[in-house]
């Protein structure tokens, strides 16, 4: 799976390089039982955003998700309609 760009550049200016490396490796090796037929990149964006950079946050966020994916999106505020523009406000927008 794929990581948008805007996510990428995300990722890689929140974790410290080593970090960001193994962060965008897991993000694209996530099952599709963790995706739930969700929008990739906004189940991606779930376990990363309340990270504060710090992989073990990241870590338990992926273990969440592996348990129910809905509760990291609810967790993170990307459960409801609006997550489109919370992604954009967090990511930037696309382009």
């Amino acid at each position: 799976m794929d990581v948008s760009r805007r996510l990428t550049r995300w990722v890689e200016s929140a974790f410290p390089k080593g970090s960001s490396e193994k962060v965008l490796v897991a993000l694209r090796d996530l099952p599709d039982g963790v995706i739930g037929g969700q929008d990739l990149e906004r189940v991606q964006a779930s376990l990363v955003i309340r990270t504060g950079g710090e992989w073990s946050v990241f870590q338990s966020w992926v273990q969440l998700a592996h348990w129910d994916w809905r509760d990291a999106l609810v967790g993170i505020g990307l459960g409801d309609e609006d997550w489109r523009d919370r992604l954009d406000e967090v990511l930037g927008t696309q382009g």
